[in-house]
């Protein structure tokens, strides 16, 4: 972080509305809609003013389902733009649906070590013990934190920081549904962020250079699955392929052998359905095993998950990485 950043005893921190639960309210019928611009959602929460000066611009008012890949180099680029300005830290607020994606996008996207922080809620503000007002002032806390940057994309619900790489949702709607293999980085108790171990080196990627998202298709392997959907997706107009693969990243035989040709096409990363634990590498040589798919010219996503090696794969493609830098991009991930 610039030392410029350090310089006073107060952080500015500036809050980026997305959309989401968080700002959803009840509509005309059953149900609720995204409706609250982030200025309502600071003036939701107690307290704010006495953490950091905040400031508050609104990119959109959509559900986290309706996100893409542009519009997180949208967020990015307005990140960067509330970071020149002189915030110390970043907090987006977004529907927690697609949080465990944008937020590693936008650790791809990032290259500067000032905090980034993402956040949202589970139960929306008509609801009893609404969770956003509490998420965003921790979110804050966590962004105006002197020890915050360097650590990558934060993800901050329910009182806990976690890796943006790391991160995903494990319950469709209790507020604790974010968990990380193997722990979250950071909790936030009373006033204070208690780090469970010092800032790791930022690593510049190829994807940082991405403006335009390749489509990159993401195939989920079942028991006896043949892959008769994989011969189309070169004439479907996809530029890779990420397979959410069985146990350590393995195939059923019959899908294995369609993999030839589509290795030759557009390069294909196999990531494990398991949530923990990285994919393979030197154990599984039967057909559809580990080293059987590296010799057919699959790569591996070590312990990113499949969307997460999606999002990556997208931006490297979409970036003209080669063959051999989305090889090196995925190795720093135990995969490769």
């Amino acid at each position: 972080m610039d030392a410029e950043r350090l310089i006073g005893t107060r952080s500015r921190v500036a809050v980026l509305g997305a959309g989401g639960t968080i700002a959803m309210a009840p509509g005309q019928g059953a149900g609720v809609l995204p409706r609250l611009d982030a200025d309502a959602l600071l003036q939701a929460v107690p307290g704010l003013e006495a953490v950091a000066e905040v400031t508050a611009e609104d990119l959109s008012v959509v559900p986290g389902p309706h996100m893409d890949l542009t519009a997180v180099i949208h967020i990015r680029d307005a990140a960067d733009r509330a970071l020149a300005a002189g915030a110390h830290g970043v907090v987006i607020t977004q529907g927690t649906d697609t949080i465990e994606e944008t937020a590693f996008a936008l650790e791809l996207l990032h290259a500067d070590e000032a905090p980034v922080v993402v956040t949202g809620a589970l139960r929306h503000p008509a609801l009893p013990g609404a969770d956003g007002p509490a998420n965003l002032l921790d979110a804050v806390r966590v962004a105006a934190d002197r020890e915050a940057g360097g650590r990558g994309v934060l993800v901050v619900l329910n009182a806990t920081a976690h890796a943006a790489a790391r991160v995903t949702k494990a319950h469709t709607s209790r507020p604790d549904a974010f968990a990380s293999w193997p722990g979250p980085l950071a909790e936030v108790s009373e006033s204070r962020v208690l780090w469970a171990a010092p800032p790791a080196v930022h690593r510049a990627t190829a994807a940082e250079a991405c403006r335009e998202p390749a489509a990159v298709a993401l195939i989920a392997a079942g028991l006896g699955d043949d892959g008769r959907l994989l011969p189309g997706l070169a004439a479907a107009g996809y530029q890779g392929l990420v397979i959410d693969a069985l146990g350590g990243g393995h195939l059923p035989p019959r899908m294995a052998e369609r993999l030839d040709a589509v290795c030759a096409d557009m390069p294909v990363v196999v990531a494990s359905r398991c949530r923990a634990g990285a994919t393979l590498h030197e154990t599984y040589a039967y057909p559809g095993g580990e080293l059987d798919l590296a010799r057919r010219g699959a790569l591996t996503a070590g312990w990113l998950t499949a969307p997460k090696a999606r999002v990556a794969l997208s931006l490297l493609v979409g970036a003209g990485a080669s063959r051999g830098e989305i090889r090196e991009f995925f190795e720093a991930y135990g995969g490769g």
